[in-house]
């Protein structure tokens, strides 16, 4: 070590050496000796009893030998100060932090993930919320405190990652207006009202793949998924009357895009014996269909895939639908629902807070005189016994058991044709 800092025995010298005029050679000293050559300066040089400006010129000069910041200065000047003594109360802890979302919780996460393919990280902690509470898993009561932020932090995990295969799914296409009555639904929080919409799994060589009719309350957002082998009257007219007989509410609305599948007479035939009202997306909205096609994306994409399906497995998709998926999607899987606010400027804005988060059971259950929505001889005493049957990690555990046996009867019987 270099230090002739020792020369230097008056403030006049000490502001040379700040200016770069006095002929002072030095590197820092090391760590260990640093608070003793602060300790002696500041005696040398009577530290207490200099003016504002000494004082200054004193705490610059201990900055630009030590390398310490300013603030970490003054610290030690105050200390020397109250006891004329430096101590280095730093170093490393005697206690190391513990994590409080260790082994356990990430393996609560991995369960939730992969029962239920990955929700976002509302959902994800709605789900530990509910298992604990409505559940009573306490096994996921560590999970249910956690922040969705570093929620998405521990799915960054090394752990995480090494357990868990992620799926990206994109947007649904929009399906083109084509003709009728353009009007935008207005169920004025009454359920019942639905938006309906149709996925197709592809073609492949000439080879048909199924169809999906996608079905959601406007209010509620309980869904309704039926599986059909083509979107002809022969096979969509069964597929709303089924939809109809799932649904345990009265229908008093009917929304679609402008697709011939809808809008034609025998529909409109059947809609109007029901009494229920039928309306169309209008032109240049792209919102007024917004809530099923988003479903199509989050739901029947996440779910299904892209890969084509033959017609003749639409039968055993359409009863996983109904005994299995839509029952994880009404009864146990939570959704963000909106609550429209008017801001300064008078315009009517949508927030979407977590409090709010519920599965569309309980949104149902949520409305003012909510049994008057029911249709004639449904319950809720009926819809509770299914609601508490299972837990929310088994009933998506459940569906995609079923769902992988379904999935692997297809590619057993559809491989040959499509290496040939």
């Amino acid at each position: 070590m270099t230090l002739d800092t020792a020369r230097l025995r008056t403030i006049e010298q000490v502001e040379s050496f700040l200016q770069g005029t006095a002929e002072v050679g030095f590197s820092p000293p090391p760590e260990s000796e640093r608070y003793g050559w602060i300790r002696h300066t500041l005696s040398q040089f009577a530290y207490q009893g200099r003016d504002r400006r000494q004082r200054g010129l004193l705490r610059r000069f201990i900055e630009r030998v030590t390398g310490y910041s300013r603030a970490q200065v003054n610290r030690l000047i105050a200390q020397h100060r109250e006891s004329h003594r430096l101590t280095d109360h730093r170093g490393a802890p005697t206690v190391p932090f513990t994590k409080r979302y260790g082994a356990a919780a990430l393996r609560c996460l991995i369960e939730i993930d992969r029962a239920h393919g990955t929700l976002s990280g509302p959902a994800t902690k709605k789900l530990a919320e509910r298992a604990v509470r409505v559940h009573g898993q306490t096994e996921f009561a560590a999970l249910s405190g956690i922040s969705v932020s570093h929620l998405y932090n521990l799915r960054q995990s090394a752990g995480y990652v090494k357990a868990r295969v992620h799926f990206t799914a994109t947007n649904a296409p929009r399906t083109p207006v084509a003709i009728g009555v353009r009007k935008r639904p207005d169920p004025q929080g009454r359920a019942g009202f639905l938006r309906i919409d149709s996925v197709h799994q592809g073609d492949h060589e000439g080879m048909k793949g199924i169809y999906y009719i996608n079905v959601v309350d406007c209010v509620t957002q309980i869904q309704v998924v039926v599986a059909v082998a083509g979107i002809s009257e022969a096979f969509l007219l069964p597929a709303l009357l089924s939809i109809l007989d799932y649904l345990p509410l009265t229908v008093l609305g009917f929304h679609s895009d402008n697709g011939s599948e809808y809008i034609n007479g025998r529909v409109a035939k059947l809609l109007q014996k029901l009494l229920i009202e039928q309306t169309k997306s209008r032109a240049r909205q792209s919102n007024d269909n917004a809530l099923v096609e988003s479903k199509n994306g989050s739901v029947i994409r996440k779910h299904f895939g892209y890969s084509h399906i033959p017609q003749q497995f639409a039968e055993p998709i359409n009863r996983l639908c109904r005994e299995h998926l839509m029952p994880y999607l009404n009864f146990h899987r939570p959704c963000f629902f909106p609550t429209t606010e008017i801001n300064a400027k008078g315009k009517a804005v949508k927030r979407y807070r977590y409090e709010d988060m519920m599965t569309p059971y309980e949104k149902l259950k949520s409305l003012a005189n909510a049994a008057s929505f029911l249709k004639p001889g449904m319950t809720f005493e009926q819809l509770d016994k299914e609601a508490i049957a299972m837990t929310d990690n088994q009933s998506a555990a459940l569906f995609t058991l079923q769902r992988n046996k379904i999935f692997s009867k297809i590619f057993k019987q559809t491989k040959p044709k499509l290496m040939a």
